[in-house]
C-alpha cells in the first residue's frame, strides 16, 4: 500500500516521509520542484501541485492512501482526481480550530472547515489531524531574533500547548496505519502550557543570549502584523491570542501521548532542534 505524501519537503510533511519509511512502509514524495528533491534513493519522488490538477493524475496512479495539505481553492480538484484514482484514505492536515466552540466564525477554522467538507463531500475516506497551536509558529519571530535579538509581541502572557511538527507527523502516520479515526482526528496540542514569553525565553536559553520583548497594543499589532493578511484573519489571530490570557481560553489535551504512547516533545527541545534558524 503507497502512500503519496504531498508537499513531502514540507516541514511536516519531511517527517511523515521518515516516519513511513522507518515503517518499512512504500512511500511517493510529491515535491513542485523535482531540482529540488533531496529524499533517500529509495523514496520514489514525484512532481505535483495542487494548483495544477494536470499534475495529479500521475502522482496518483496505484495510490492507496494521501497525506496532504489543502486549502478550498485546491480541495475539490484534488477529491476528483483521488477519487478517480480510487484512493482508499486520505489523511489531510486541518486544524483544531474547527473543533472549538468560540471559533465557529473564525475564518481560519472556516477553511479549514470547508476544506474537511469538500473533501468529504467529493466521497473520500477523510481523516483530518487537528494541532491547534504549531510550535513552528514560533519560526516567525527567526528574522528579528538574528537580526536585533528582540521580539515583538501582543498578548505576552497568552498561553498555549504548541505541538512540535514531528510530533504531529507521527500522529499522521499512525492515522495512515489505521488509527481509530475518532481518536486522531480529536483536537491535538503539546503536552506543557507556555506562555508566548515563556516561548520566547526558552528560545533564549538555547541561543545563550538574552531576547528582548516589546509588548504592542492590538492596534499596534494590526500595523504590524497586518500587512499583507486580510483584516478578519488578523482579527482571528488576535481573538486567539486574547482568549490565551483567560482562564478557560486555551486548551490542552492528552491525545498525542495516546497516539504516540510517550509525551509530546516540550517546547525546549523544539527550540534546540531549531537552534540554527535563530542563530
Amino acid at each position: 500500500m503507497t502512500t503519496l505524501v504531498i508537499g513531502a519537503r514540507g516541514a511536516i510533511g519531511r517527517y511523515v516521509v521518515d516516519g513511513l519509511r522507518a515503517a518499512d512502509l512504500p512511500v511517493r514524495a510529491s515535491v513542485r520542484d523535482l531540482a529540488k528533491a533531496d529524499f533517500a534513493p529509495e523514496v520514489e519522488v514525484v512532481q505535483a501541485d495542487l494548483t495544477r490538477p494536470d499534475t495529479l493524475d500521475r502522482a496518483l496512479d496505484g495510490i492507496a492512501q494521501v497525506f496532504l495539505y489543502a486549502d478550498p481553492g485546491s480541495a475539490t480538484d484534488f477529491g476528483k482526481a483521488a477519487v478517480a484514482a480510487g484512493v482508499e484514505r486520505v489523511v489531510l492536515l486541518s486544524s483544531g480550530s474547527v473543533l472549538l466552540p468560540w471559533a465557529t466564525s473564525n475564518p481560519i477554522a472556516v477553511d479549514h472547515r470547508v476544506t474537511e467538507g469538500l473533501l468529504t463531500d467529493a466521497g473520500l475516506n477523510l481523516v483530518p489531524i487537528r494541532p491547534l497551536v504549531l510550535a513552528n509558529n514560533a519560526l516567525n519571530w527567526a528574522p528579528s531574533i538574528r537580526e536585533r535579538r528582540t521580539v515583538e509581541l501582543v498578548h505576552p502572557g497568552s498561553l498555549a500547548a504548541p505541538i512540535h511538527e514531528r510530533d504531529i507527523a507521527a500522529v499522521a502516520v499512525a492515522a495512515l496505519r489505521g488509527a481509530d479515526p475518532a481518536v486522531v482526528s480529536a483536537l491535538l496540542t503539546g503536552a506543557e502550557p507556555v506562555t508566548l514569553r515563556d516561548q520566547v525565553d526558552r528560545i533564549a536559553e538555547v541561543i545563550g543570549e538574552p531576547i528582548r520583548i516589546e509588548e504592542l497594543d492590538e492596534c499596534q499589532a494590526r500595523d504590524t502584523f497586518g500587512a499583507g493578511e486580510a483584516p478578519e484573519t488578523v482579527d482571528a489571530i488576535l481573538h486567539f491570542m486574547r482568549r490565551g490570557t483567560e482562564p478557560d481560553g486555551w486548551a490542552m489535551t492528552p491525545v498525542a501521548e495516546q497516539i504516540l504512547g510517550r509525551k509530546p516533545v516540550p517546547f525546549a527541545s523544539w527550540a534546540r532542534d531549531h537552534e540554527a534558524d535563530f542563530r
